[in-house]
């Protein structure tokens, strides 16, 4: 989609870019516009070159790093085998586009999304295997990252961190939209009783999943990009592994009772909840070739020669920070006037870290 907006001049803009970049521009072009607005720049030829990220207002909470500090970390990452886009242009200007934005080399590839299926080329056996397998590799590549250079530019968050943080964007939704998630908070009470004593830190990228990594090939799929690194921090790597989990799902996982759920939203479309109970967040890891969560912890251990110790704790976590995230994008709907249907999954994400930390969904 050629941008087209009445609060961008788009032309003064591809001035903007083609001084800056000593390039003329000749197209720009909308990728997304959620909690960045993401635009693909194009300058010779007809494939994008650049990639322009500018933050949309839900980026400016404590969930997410600044712009400035995102663009460090990008810096930072250049030197490393880490494959993430090269930073070319940090602006901290609003007069062009609202805000401060950034300018990054265009990286080749598809992300897969929650819910989607894989690409059609990807869906076999061994797509599946390879798919899953660069996922653990390249993870295991970025908690191998020299952490000095970041020292500077990356908040240091514990896990026992991220639950009180969580528990406070918590207090924020529930300030603004008088709603309580009640099994959230209880699960927050589980983790902090139940958090490890001690723990390594690594970079940690903050939502590594596979929709925020690029894959490209033929039948087989390779790593070619690690985007979005608005939530990169120093940290415990084992809740990354944790966090990944999050997306796979096993043939033999329990289907969560939601009955008390469906009658608390008799009017509401519960669609997606349903799918998510069914089919997990990415269908695809059920699928013949994709490893279970087992085999997926133990390519990470043996790649990286950690132990997935308390692994309750850190799978229940992934779910609680997800579950406060969607909670936090009702807030945002809530108090911008906007419609919101993020409450019932807010809820069965809140029922899934319950079940995990109840070992009602063993790994």
């Amino acid at each position: 989609m050629t941008w087209s907006s009445p609060s961008v001049d788009a032309d003064a803009l591809r001035t903007t870019l083609s001084d800056a970049l000593g390039e003329p521009v000749t197209d720009t072009a909308i990728l997304g516009d959620g909690l960045n607005l993401v635009v693909a720049v194009t300058t010779v030829g007809e494939r994008p070159r650049y990639v322009l990220r500018r933050p949309n207002k839900l980026r400016h909470t404590a969930l997410f790093t600044d712009l400035r500090t995102e663009y460090a970390v990008l810096d930072r990452l250049e030197p490393t085998a880490i494959p993430a886009p090269e930073p070319v242009l940090f602006r901290d200007d609003e007069s062009m586009l609202g805000d401060a934005f950034v300018v990054t080399t265009y990286l080749d590839g598809e992300t897969v999304q929650r819910g989607d299926p894989l690409p059609e080329r990807f869906r076999t056996a061994a797509g599946r295997e390879a798919l899953a397998d660069g996922l653990v590799e390249t993870l295991a590549a970025i908690h191998a990252v020299d952490t000095g250079p970041f020292e500077s530019v990356c908040d240091r968050q514990s896990a026992s961190r991220q639950v009180a943080h969580a528990v406070d964007r918590l207090d924020a939704v529930r300030d603004v939209t008088d709603r309580e998630f009640p099994t959230l908070r209880e699960v927050a009470g589980w983790l902090d009783e139940h958090a490890p004593a001690h723990s390594e830190t690594t970079l940690v990228h903050g939502d590594f999943r596979p929709g925020n990594v690029l894959f490209s090939g033929d039948d087989r799929p390779t790593v070619t990009g690690v985007v979005d690194w608005e939530t990169a921090m120093l940290g415990d790597p084992l809740t990354e592994l944790g966090y990944l989990l999050l997306d796979w799902r096993d043939g033999e996982d329990p289907r969560l009772p939601l009955g008390d759920l469906e009658a608390r939203y008799p009017d509401a479309d519960l669609t997606v909840v349903h799918e998510m109970n069914d089919h997990g967040l990415s269908p695809f890891t059920t699928d013949p070739g994709s490893p279970t969560r087992r085999e997926v912890v133990a390519h990470y251990e043996s790649l990286t020669g950690r132990t997935f110790d308390h692994e309750r704790f850190y799978r229940a976590l992934a779910a609680f920070v997800m579950g406060v995230v969607w909670a936090d994008l009702h807030r945002f709907r809530v108090e911008t006037g906007a419609a919101s249907d993020f409450e019932p999954m807010v809820e069965y994400v809140g029922l899934l870290a319950s079940a995990i930390a109840d070992g009602d969904v063993p790994l």
